[in-house]
């Protein structure tokens, strides 16, 4: 018997930007078990379901209001062959989890985002990427899927066997089927050094080529009214691991976390500080260094909850658009003190990945949980577009299928490869429906 959750009165993400009411939860523990659910409540039920990996997605990419199913019954590691650096492991694992057992055998995975809490097929399916010029998306990191598609059969596809279903499928939004086992192409582990300093922002951007070439991971943010952004910096090691206990629970837990929480909720009841917080939160920020395994230094802990928009931008756009964007805030004065997040991604010929085609920039803005955030993130977005912006699929933004087209090439042949996987339209839900032109 399959578990269930009946008649939920409702289902909301990480941030509270999204909420639904399914009818019903599936947590299927079985590939079996997936088909089952496809077959009962698609096939012969007629429902359109949706996947949720951890809720972190900020767009409603996983709501469902007829089912919705979560994989968090599927997660381990199915086989791993240590020799060739590959392992196949279960869609629903989180990454967190994924990076330990994967230690235990010795391996690693090459790149990681700062959020560990996400399913491995959640991440891979939305394009989430880390940082690094020479590092693509976690779905590049994919060799090997196993899906569940519309008709209820269990395929397996790689880029040797079926070349374009392969590539639809490492970023397809949950759309070609339910992925339940992915292969990963790995590395040995290893020890990443990590810094974190100050720097004024205009330093930092008159030194972009030397900071982006000289680290295998950089990345910066800046703050809204500050003239000060932090830097982090992680390159491989041979150092020992290294790390000061008292230290980073000052720095991560109680300066990044909790104190900046409590300025945010100042922020909310007394919007007009926020630029004032803003520059005192810059001016804080930690000066540290540390060492360890690559997926215990990726991750970094997030207890302030936030809204999201992220852009896609080509690679030499960085410099020219945060100027923009801090000429903006200055004329429309917005009340936001959290800061932005800047990195760099290597181009991949992924369908549906943002970078597909350009080594790329990403520009991330956030905007404290119950503060305004609609006006700051369209004037944003208006100025990402320009530049030929891609969206996050998992980060807040208003395109459609229209807009999206003329920005993926291969729109069109996805949407061709969606059909032929889900010819009834059973994993598509009307956000789905109106974000694909379906």
């Amino acid at each position: 018997m399959l578990p269930m959750i009946e008649n939920r009165k409702e289902w909301t993400n990480w941030s509270g930007s999204v909420i639904a009411t399914p009818k019903l939860i599936r947590y299927p523990q079985t590939i079996d078990e997936v088909i089952e659910i496809v077959r009962k409540e698609c096939i012969l039920g007629g429902k359109y379901l949706r996947v949720v990996g951890s809720a972190h997605s900020f767009t409603p990419v996983a709501a469902s209001d007829q089912v919705l199913v979560s994989l968090d019954g599927l997660q381990g590691i199915v086989s791993i062959d240590v020799a060739q650096a590959t392992a196949v492991v279960w869609a629903g694992t989180k990454l967190k989890l994924l990076g330990e057992l994967l230690h235990e055998r010795g391996l690693a995975q090459e790149n990681l985002g700062d959020i560990d809490v996400q399913s491995i097929a959640g991440a891979m399916s939305t394009g989430t990427h880390g940082s690094g010029h020479r590092l693509g998306s976690i779905a590049t990191q994919v060799i090997g899927i196993t899906v569940v598609n519309g008709l209820g059969e269990v395929m397996e596809y790689t880029e040797e066997s079926h070349p374009e279903v392969f590539k639809a499928l490492q970023v397809s939004l949950g759309t070609l089927g339910i992925i339940v086992q992915v292969k990963l192409r790995l590395r040995k582990s290893y020890v990443l050094s990590y810094e974190s300093k100050r720097m004024a922002l205009s330093d930092c951007l008159t030194q972009l080529p030397e900071l982006i070439e000289g680290n295998r991971h950089f990345e910066f943010f800046w703050f809204p009214y500050a003239e000060t952004c932090q830097v982090k910096l992680m390159n491989e090691a041979d150092s020992p691991i290294s790390s000061n206990r008292v230290s980073d629970y000052v720095n991560e837990k109680l300066i990044e976390n909790t104190l900046f929480g409590l300025l945010s909720g100042i922020c909310r009841v007394f919007p007009s500080v926020s630029s004032t917080i803003s520059r005192i939160s810059a001016s804080s920020t930690p000066i540290m260094t540390k060492a360890n395994y690559s997926h215990r230094i990726f991750a970094t802990q997030r207890t302030v909850r936030f809204n999201e928009i992220e852009y896609n931008l080509p690679k030499d756009a960085m410099t020219s658009v945060i100027r923009e964007m801090r000429e903006a805030m200055e004329r429309e004065k917005f009340h936001v003190h959290f800061p932005i997040e800047c990195r760099y991604v290597a181009a991949d010929d992924i369908w549906l990945s943002p970078a597909y085609g350009r080594d790329s920039a990403y520009i991330a803005v956030h905007m404290y949980r119950g503060m305004p955030y609609k006006r700051y993130f369209q004037v944003m977005e208006q100025i990402f577009l320009r530049y030929d912006g891609r969206p996050h699929w998992g980060k807040m933004h208003t395109l459609k299928a229209a807009d999206l087209m003329k920005r993926y090439p291969m729109w069109q042949r996805f949407g061709e490869i969606r059909a032929q996987m889900d010819p009834n339209h059973f994993f598509i839900s009307p956000y789905m429906r109106e974000l694909l032109g379906i």
